[in-house]
């Protein structure tokens, strides 16, 4: 191995090309900075290769299928070519070709990473596919793909390296039958039974996205609903949506194994129960890429999931290495990783900054109806209630909602009793991560609910149910 010590003032190493690498990377170069980024696949990393820009593609074409399938109640008929005869929105002459989904959603990945991979040129970044690991404080060991490793000292590293799908002993996955959600767009054919095991927000994206696409689905969770870490009214909602969609959902029901058949795959159950299916997805979580890195040489503290720990700043324990993304315990969400590293390139290279405030991440669940949330969450409220007070407007008396048959969701805000101030809210329906929009920015500029209410909205829109949420929640000038 060669040694190449660069004297340059402001070096920055990245490695890892996801959201928080080439964020940083981009905001390191753009403060003039001399930056390296280092990404063994290729640039966007996972987030865009196997995992957001893949599963959100596969989603939209999935709530494409299902307003078709949905649309027989606003008089719209299907007429089959073949024999002439007009069908319902439920008469099978609709179907998905997973192998053309799949193909357009791996173009569009590659797509995106190339896009990413020139922008990085563009801004002055050196890209280099390889491996990276620190072999002491700030001294980086990178090893290209098509070359000779060498040693850099940095000014400033940033890690950025994510995470990898769980995997259970008793249910390793084949790529065949037995998947992890980052082996799905290797599928030529709609599974004919897809068993998802595990209720997360994965889980249920993907059981709701399958179950659009006209696969029988089951869905598997050990708790007792949905989403256990959403709010619980819009889980609710979103579960009885699911059941009445023809969805299996099996609470309280933890999967002990899965094994291969002759016709497909046999989940067990901790109660002893099995559950024959074509195919089984395995959504139980991720665990960070955080082996290997040589964390410990340089002084880097994580915590005992293996998660590096990191302040409001990005920064690690060890001077001048800062962390972002999935291999931290913050958010694991692409907007949140992606700011992680913006804040940690602000702060090394002395640019102004704020710590991350989580309060303020609007965050979405990409099922059919779609869950936002921002701010005080209904766990808050709870604890809270004598402080906060919350109003609940269902989407149904909504006339936008009425003329496209939506009749499950709601918006839901929260503000401090006396002054107005919103801390927070939940919005449950199509396109929920759009209408999150003005209440995060309420969360964030400290509007008061007279604020909001007091704002113009088109008639008629869907936005109109947040305006009229904050209505509700009026208080009377004295």
């Amino acid at each position: 191995m060669k040694n190449v010590l660069d004297p340059a003032q402001n070096r920055v190493v990245v490695i890892g090309g996801g959201p928080g690498g080439y964020e940083a990377a981009l905001v390191a170069a753009q403060l003039g900075a001399d930056v390296t980024l280092v990404e063994r696949n290729r640039c966007g990393g996972a987030a865009v290769l196997t995992d957001v820009v893949p599963s959100k593609t596969l989603i939209a074409t999935a709530e494409l299928m299902g307003d078709i399938a949905e649309s027989g109640s606003l008089g719209i008929r299907l007429d089959d070519t073949d024999t002439g005869e007009a069908s319902d929105s439920t008469g099978g002459r609709i179907r998905a070709d997973l192998g053309a989904i799949n193909t357009r959603i791996l173009e569009l990945a590659n797509a995106q990473a190339t896009d990413i991979h020139h922008g990085l040129v563009r801004a002055g970044v050196t890209a280099v596919k390889g491996q990276a690991r620190l072999t002491g404080r700030r001294q980086v060991e990178i090893s290209p793909a098509d070359g000779e490793a060498y040693s850099v000292e940095a000014d400033t590293v940033l890690l950025a390296v994510g995470a990898h799908p769980r995997e259970l002993p008793s249910a390793q996955p084949d790529g065949e039958r037995i998947l992890t959600w980052t082996q799905l767009y290797g599928l030529a054919e709609l599974p004919e039974h897809l068993v998802v095991v595990g209720s997360g927000v994965t889980g249920a994206e993907f059981a709701s996205a399958y179950n659009a696409l006209g696969c029988q689905v089951t869905l598997v969770s050990s708790r007792d609903r949905v989403l256990p870490g959403e709010d619980s009214d819009a889980a609710e909602v979103l579960e009885n949506v699911f059941r009445s969609r023809g969805m299996n959902v099996l609470s309280r029901s933890r999967a002990t194994s899965v094994e291969r058949t002759e016709t497909g795959v046999e989940v067990t159950l901790e109660d002893g129960r099995t559950v024959a299916a074509t195919h089984c997805l395995m959504a139980v979580g991720s665990i960070p890429n955080t082996e290997d890195l040589g964390l410990e040489a340089a002084g880097v503290q994580t915590e005992e999931s293996g998660h590096i720990t990191v302040d409001g700043v990005s920064r690690t324990s060890a001077p001048g290495v800062y962390a972002a993304g999935d291999c931290t315990a913050v958010l694991p969400l692409a907007s949140v990783a992606a700011m992680q590293g913006r804040i940690a390139m602000w702060h090394a290279l002395g640019d102004a900054v704020s710590p991350l405030k989580l309060r303020n991440v609007a965050s979405n669940v990409f099922t059919a109806p779609e869950i936002a949330t921002v701010g005080f969450s209904q766990a808050d409220y709870l604890e809270n209630s004598d402080e906060v007070e919350t109003v609940t407007q269902t989407l149904s008396t909504n006339p936008r909602a009425k003329m496209q048959e939506i009749t499950d969701g709601f918006v839901k805000i929260f503000a401090r009793r006396g002054s107005g101030s919103i801390l927070g809210g939940v919005v449950v329906g199509p396109k929920a991560s759009e209408l999150i929009l003005p209440i995060t920015l309420a969360v964030e500029n400290r509007l008061t609910v007279d604020q909001l209410s007091s704002s113009f909205t088109v008639y008629p829109s869907l936005s109109g149910s947040v305006t009229e949420a904050a209505r509700k929640l009026h208080h009377h000038a004295r």
